[in-house]
């Protein structure tokens, strides 16, 4: 019988340790490299055969723990903080000559060219939504609240404005109102971008502007990283804000623990919408 192993590459946040848990209910060795300082061993206690901490840039120690533990197959899940960047940066010999070759910085450069390297000793990358498939909507209204006409204008503008700036690589998210960009989502992430949309929001308008956050896929999105992702944390950021619409592109957006963050839009009000 063939032993089944996987390989993950651990940021923080729940989607990593889901999958985790369902590769190893599934009857998968699963090894984990954890990026130190956002991934925590103990998430992993019952999910893991081996947790391994690694700073950012140390691409040939990671590479070395993925083939010691027999590993072909990997993927990459779970958010990686920018302050990590700065603080936990620490490349190894390999991962400094990586870093040397990089012509630029890009988040879709600097991934794609990670790949490339792990393909250089027989690792493959897998869907980072690997095992979480029942996590991406189909297009449609998921709340109770329906769009109004003027949302769905919002969100038609949103959208168009918001897979130009993916396509650009500098977000995946937008906030917008009446056809005006309030903010875009840069270094700071989803939430921060949020709320300061909802403060210059409350600062501007004289009256209740009709506003909407989009959040999207890159146009030409890879599936091996760096998918969009929304959860729970993302609906008590739009209650702090004041802004009750959510629109996200359809098949392509996790959604994690989908039903419940439904049942917490559906509690205050808030319109939920997978955008085809």
């Amino acid at each position: 019988m063939t032993t089944k192993i996987l390989g993950l590459i651990a940021g923080e946040g729940k989607m990593p340790v889901y999958i985790a848990q369902k590769a190893k209910a599934e009857g998968y060795q699963v090894f984990v490299a954890g990026a130190k300082g956002n991934a925590c061993a103990q998430d992993y206690q019952t999910c893991a055969d081996v947790f391994q901490p690694l700073r950012l840039g140390q691409l040939g120690a990671c590479i070395q723990f993925f083939k010691k533990h027999g590993v072909t197959r990997v993927v990459m899940a779970g958010r990686v903080q920018h302050t990590s960047i700065f603080s936990n940066l620490m490349p190894d010999l390999r991962g400094a000559k990586f870093l040397a070759s990089l012509k630029n910085m890009q988040t879709k450069n600097i991934l794609s060219r990670v790949m490339d390297e792990f393909k250089k000793d027989g690792i493959e990358f897998a869907s980072s939504a690997l095992f979480l498939e029942h996590f991406l909507p189909p297009a449609g209204v998921l709340t109770k609240r329906q769009p109004s006409p003027e949302e769905q204008q919002v969100i038609d503008f949103g959208f168009k404005t918001a897979k130009q700036i993916a396509g650009l690589d500098i977000g995946l998210t937008c906030v917008v109102s009446q056809n005006a960009v309030i903010a875009v989502e840069g270094m700071e992430g989803t939430d921060r971008c949020i709320l300061r949309a909802g403060e210059l929001i409350r600062e501007k308008a004289e009256k209740k502007s009709i506003a909407a956050v989009v959040k999207v896929a890159r146009p030409d999105q890879d599936a091996r990283y760096d998918l969009p992702v929304l959860g729970k944390g993302t609906i008590q950021t739009l209650v702090k804000s004041g802004i009750e619409v959510l629109a996200f592109e359809a098949e392509k957006t996790l959604v994690l623990d989908l039903e419940e963050v439904v049942q917490e839009a559906d509690k205050n009000g808030l319109c939920l919408v997978a955008v085809n």
